[in-house]
């Protein structure tokens, strides 16, 4: 039963780190990289799709991103749904091709994105810390149905504390990673 918990509560804080890796993905540092343009959805003949599944993205240079629509129609969509997005993009289009040029971003923008990056993590150490608080309710449960000893309850809460301690230096890693590309110049 313990075992149960705990690698629920593994799998849990994992999502977390993960969903938390795709928040800072979204995150723009200036540079370009497809991944920038996941989020991005294109009306295509009536229906919302991701914008990959409509075009190629790649990156041209270190601040340029080219897009291939797969069908010549899509060229004004696409164009549309990076103006829509919130990315604050202007792409431009030459024939089939669209390219995105990313601005420099200016210092205080710089300090901005760093702000937003601490609130993601702190959401995500939030995260951890309920999945934490949930276990350990459970494991509370278990003892008050005599299911487990007050030392089992002690050693799993010893366990879950030392995976908490893990994934929350895990995010610390992340935004400390995220903050020094922010702020390279």
């Amino acid at each position: 039963m313990i075992d149960e918990i705990t690698e629920d509560s593994e799998v849990r804080m994992g999502k977390s780190i993960e969903s938390l890796r795709v928040d800072l993905g979204k995150v723009r540092t200036g540079r370009a990289h497809p991944s920038l343009l996941d989020h991005v959805m294109v009306d295509y003949y009536g229906s919302e799709v991701p914008l990959k599944q409509v075009a190629n993205v790649n990156t041209e240079d270190a601040r340029t991103l080219t897009i291939t629509p797969w069908e010549k129609p899509m060229v004004q969509a696409i164009e549309k749904a990076i103006l829509k997005s919130d990315l604050g993009l202007n792409p431009s289009s030459a024939g089939t091709v669209i390219r995105l040029p990313m601005p420099p971003l200016t210092e205080e923008r710089r300090r901005d994105l760093v702000r937003l990056v601490k609130a993601e993590g702190e959401g995500a150490k939030v995260a951890v810390r309920n999945i934490r608080r949930d276990a350990n309710n459970d494991f509370k449960d278990l003892i008050k149905e005599k299911e487990i000893s007050e030392d089992d309850e002690r050693r799993a809460h010893d366990v879950i504390q030392k995976l908490t301690d893990k994934y929350v230096a895990e995010v610390d890693k992340l935004l400390e990673a995220k903050e020094a590309e922010l702020m390279e110049v």
